[in-house]
């Protein structure tokens, strides 16, 4: 029975590498599910891609364990386009997710880990300090951290002495996908000036979905609109009293 470490490339996962060492566990394999947006075009922006090697690089050194990269037979892209074959949506396109349940998260990644983990007994990234996640636990499924006493604030030094901190923890880049649809209205406009490339393909998805990029009822192009205006200087990013309304008011009530 395979020993295996679902990685995330998060801190708490790559900690329990740590606690593993120091629990003297059995560890096998080494498992991280990737998502990509596009056949040509990983779902992690470039940053997280670089650190995802070099972090590799420094597991196998240290482990001797190749970790395996896997992926769903689909890209984010084709499953957005893909059509449902029965019930009231049947011919519609998936487009967005819902924000419960979203089959992104389903259909890329838990199916495609439990595939590869069957069999087998699964760590995962669940610190002593989360007491909320422990019903995730059981005897095939364990946490290093919790066995081994690990906060997530030891999680976050033990990486830092071992080279091992994602980039999501030190600069304002968001870790997950870039088209995630729970995203904060920053992130998304991080997005847009750092990768407009990205941006655009959005826009583009957001075209053809019948559904609504986020929960409360905005699409990409409200989103883009509102950053026109800022890149206008016709309204301030972050107004405490900014209402989405205001995009359809008169200029002039904006201007400042």
């Amino acid at each position: 029975m395979d020993h295996i470490l679902s990685l995330s490339y998060g801190k708490d996962s790559l900690a329990c590498l740590g606690a593993i060492e120091e629990l003297g566990w059995t560890l096998d394999r080494i498992i991280h599910a990737e998502v990509w947006a596009t056949d040509t075009i990983p779902a992690d922006p470039p940053p997280m891609v670089e650190f995802k090697g070099r972090a590799d690089v420094i597991i196998k050194s240290r482990w001797g364990i190749q970790v395996e990269h896997i992926r769903a037979k689909k890209t984010y892209e084709q499953q957005f386009y893909t059509k449902y074959g029965k019930g009231q949506r049947t011919g519609w396109i998936y487009g967005w997710p819902i924000i419960r349940g979203a089959w992104c998260n389903s259909m890329l990644k838990v199916s495609t880990l439990d595939k590869a983990q069957k069999g087998g007994v699964c760590y995962i990234g669940i610190a002593i300090d989360e007491p909320g996640r422990f019903h995730n636990l059981s005897e095939k499924k364990k946490s290093p951290l919790v066995e081994a006493g690990w906060t997530e604030k030891k999680c976050h030094e033990w990486c830092e002495k071992n080279g091992l901190l994602s980039p999501i923890y030190t600069t304002a880049t968001r870790g997950g996908c870039w088209f995630c649809h729970n995203q904060s209205v920053q992130q998304l406009r991080l997005l847009r000036k750092t990768y407009p490339e990205y941006w655009a393909l959005m826009l583009k998805w957001d075209s053809d979905s019948h559904r609504t990029f986020n929960s409360d009822g905005h699409t990409v192009h409200d989103f883009e609109r509102r950053f026109q205006l800022e890149d206008e200087h016709l309204l301030r990013p972050d107004d405490p009293a900014f209402r989405w309304a205001m995009l359809d008011e008169p200029l002039n009530y904006m201007i400042f």
